[in-house]
């Protein structure tokens, strides 16, 4: 008789909520157990740090140390998907240290060289789990990308009205019970009904927003834009100072937008660029017009310390802020970046544009 093959215990690293989606897709496609990373802490950094080449862009180190912590807690399975820029690289550079460190695991990459090869992640599934099938895999795969979609959805009202909210911490509140029952859903009726109605209750969260509320957008790099932990929680400080936030990058938007809407920030964008120039660099640009052109009172740009794309963004999106004289300010996040530094220029900022509205 025929040994079954064990199944080893797979995790991936942690960004935002988006981990709640990637349990939901890994747990329900392949029989193998799913260890979710944790919610990035200060140990997470210092791990990764303390492993990472003292020159490589943040998110490596992010990423690094909940892949670590990940094997800490018993997975043996480890999935990367990067792409775009040096993230590309990330995952032969970290299993060779993680190896190194003299840990026994596989490692998948599902993107290389920016591009996905779908017969290639079909065998890669069939190495993880034999018993994988991929009608399957295409049906939560589709449930999973409309759960993106909506969350980004429900972000991006969250984003806008959490600093006006009547009782305190109601939208997180709502939003944390909303997750727990996407993450049940077994169809995409459930979950659009869920959806639906989880976007008429934030609606009725009762707010008191002004007419004339100041605006930010948030623009940069994008895994510093999307985990918290990594920007300090800009988003929920801008939230206490009583502002309206956009902030466009987002799962969603990477995955299934992105190559859409880059033709269109580079044609609109052509007197100050006229080529790609990797990562999310270019659509920054075109965001930053973007943002100029719908009158908002100031954009902040983040990235990761040594984000290359970024940093020669970073004149271009000066320029065009000048020539729309719209204000601009540029943080840069590492793991020894000041947390009460970060908050006394925000809030400068803040200021500044106060002072700009009566004038």
């Amino acid at each position: 008789m025929k040994k079954e093959k064990k199944l080893g215990s797979i995790t991936f690293p942690q960004m935002g909520d988006y981990a709640i989606p990637a349990n939901f897709l890994l747990s329900h496609i392949l029989h193998n157990k799913i260890i979710v990373p944790k919610k990035i802490t200060s140990r997470t950094i210092e791990l990764g740090t303390k492993y990472s080449p003292e020159f490589v862009c943040t998110p490596f180190k992010y990423t690094l140390g909940t892949l670590l912590e990940g094997l800490e807690n018993g997975a043996n399975i480890l999935i990367q998907a990067g792409g775009g820029c040096r993230y590309g690289y990330y995952a032969e550079l970290q299993e060779q240290i993680l190896k190194d460190l003299g840990y026994d695991f596989k490692f998948y990459n599902l993107v290389v060289a920016g591009h996905t090869d779908v017969k290639r992640i079909y065998h890669m599934m069939k190495e993880i789990d034999p018993k994988f099938h991929v009608l399957k895999g295409i049906y939560y795969l589709l449930i999973t990308k409309q759960m993106i979609k909506y969350m980004d959805d429900i972000d991006h009202y969250i984003r806008g009205n959490i600093g006006f909210e009547v009782e305190k911490g109601s939208f997180l509140k709502l939003k944390e019970e909303m997750l727990k029952n996407f993450s049940k859903v077994n169809n995409p009726l459930k979950l659009h009904y869920l959806y639906r109605k989880y976007k008429k209750k934030f609606k009725e969260i009762k707010i008191n927003k002004p007419n004339d509320v100041l605006k930010i957008g948030i623009i940069g790099e994008l895994y510093t834009v999307m985990e918290p932990y990594s920007n300090y929680e800009l988003e929920k400080e801008l939230a206490s100072m009583h502002i309206e936030v956009k902030r466009f990058t987002n799962v969603y938007y990477l995955l299934f937008e992105k190559h859409k809407k880059i033709k269109q920030y580079l044609k609109n964008t052509k007197k100050y660029i006229t080529y790609q120039m990797g990562a999310d660099a270019a659509d920054n640009i075109g965001r930053a017009k973007e943002l100029c052109l719908d009158r908002y009172d100031g954009i902040i740009h983040i990235k990761s310390s040594f984000c290359t794309p970024e940093i020669s963004a970073m004149p271009i999106i000066s320029k065009v802020c000048n020539d729309y004289h719209v204000p601009v300010i540029f943080f840069s996040f590492d793991s020894n970046t000041s947390e009460v530094g970060i908050k006394t220029r925000l809030e400068a900022f803040y200021d500044m544009l106060l002072m700009r509205r009566k004038l």
